[in-house]
């Protein structure tokens, strides 16, 4: 309560600091809402930001206020109203500065948007309604001025960095697994050429990158209470990357019928009808598409999953030093999972790209 406090009154915010409560069960930041005395007067949300995966908090801080001023432009041109309620407002320090640090911990507080939901379920109605999110967003942006954003995580959605990674860790074989996974390993290595395509693209200029949100779940979205939509949330990785990389993170978290780690793998397949309905709302409203980007947006769904079955196979093979397990053979068995949703997504593919035609 006393270290809110202390934070509330360095921060640029209004009224008498009343409660602090923990907010959201989000992995990566710590999240609070603070309430205020005052009925007139806005309440906030302040986070813990994870210093040891965001590790240049100045640049994504940088990253999020531009974005969220650009943002706030658009609506203002297009005539929308209530517009503190349809994109994310960063709250400055006295100073003038975007975080906080304390000597152990950097802070950053925001405008708490009233009377909102979000939805964890992916459905055919929300699938599409976040189609047109990210499409509008990214849209948008398409056009921020200046230099281009930085890169919160290096490489974040980069295949050839993340092939590399598990070479490297093969070579290693920390903890002797390599032996047991040479099925996954000749799987992955098999389909190495065809899902480096995109870094190939970028590198002749057929491909450029664009700004993307990284974390294209439905659950970062916010909807009002009658379920119409407000903003899109999460901004910590919004940074350049290809626009297939966006969908195709959907369709690997959201079109999966199974879950992430599965270990059924009948159950998991890639839900056609949920692809089609946010491959249809977000063509709506990603205007800006060139044709290359237009046609590879399918293959975004392949790449990410790969991408995804790579890094489980290297956290594996290295002995889980990465992703938190919760039994010894936890990453084979994501592992497994994606490689099935990978397979799953192959067989389909031609129906995928008939959804974009």
């Amino acid at each position: 309560m006393e270290k809110a406090k202390q934070l509330f009154e360095l921060f640029e915010t209004q009224g008498t600091f009343e409660s602090v409560a923990p907010l959201g069960a989000g992995l990566i930041n710590d999240t609070y809402k603070i309430t205020t005395k005052e009925g007139n007067c806005p309440d906030y949300l302040f986070q813990r930001i994870n210093h040891a995966i965001f590790q240049n908090v100045e640049m994504m801080q940088n990253n999020i206020f531009r974005v969220t001023s650009h943002l706030r432009k658009k609506l203002e041109q297009r005539g929308e109203s209530d517009i503190d309620r349809k994109v994310l407002t960063p709250i400055k320090t006295k100073k003038g500065d975007l975080f906080y640090f304390d000597g152990e911990s950097y802070w950053r507080f925001m405008l708490f948007i009233p009377d909102t939901q979000t939805i964890d379920s992916v459905t055919e109605n929300s699938a599409y309604a976040a189609g047109r999110a990210f499409g509008q967003f990214q849209c948008d942006l398409s056009d921020l001025p200046g230099e281009p954003l930085g890169e919160t995580i290096p490489n974040f959605h980069n295949i050839e960095f993340r092939l590399q990674q598990l070479h490297e860790a093969i070579e290693k074989d920390a903890v002797g697994r390599v032996e047991k996974v040479k099925d996954l390993i000749a799987e992955i290595e098999k389909r190495e050429e065809e899902l480096c395509l995109p870094e190939r693209l970028f590198r002749e200029g057929k491909l450029i990158k664009r700004i993307n949100h990284c974390d294209t779940k439905v659950n970062n979205m916010l909807f009002d209470k009658k379920g119409n939509f407000l903003c899109v949330i999460d901004l910590d990785t919004v940074m350049p990357g290809f626009v297939l990389s966006d969908i195709g993170d959907f369709i690997r978290t959201g079109a999966n019928t199974g879950a992430e780690d599965d270990d059924n793998l009948d159950n998991v397949n890639v839900n056609l009808k949920v692809v089609e309905a946010y491959t249809k709302g977000y063509l709506e409203t990603a205007t800006f598409l060139s044709p290359a980007e237009k046609q590879l947006l399918p293959f975004g769904g392949k790449l990410l999953t790969y991408m995804q079955t790579v890094r489980f196979l290297t956290d594996y093979i290295n002995g889980d030093t990465y992703y938190k397990t919760k039994f010894d053979e936890h990453n084979l068995q994501r592992t497994r999972a994606q490689f099935k949703l990978l397979q799953s997504i192959e067989e389909h593919f031609g129906e995928m790209m008939e959804f974009v035609k």
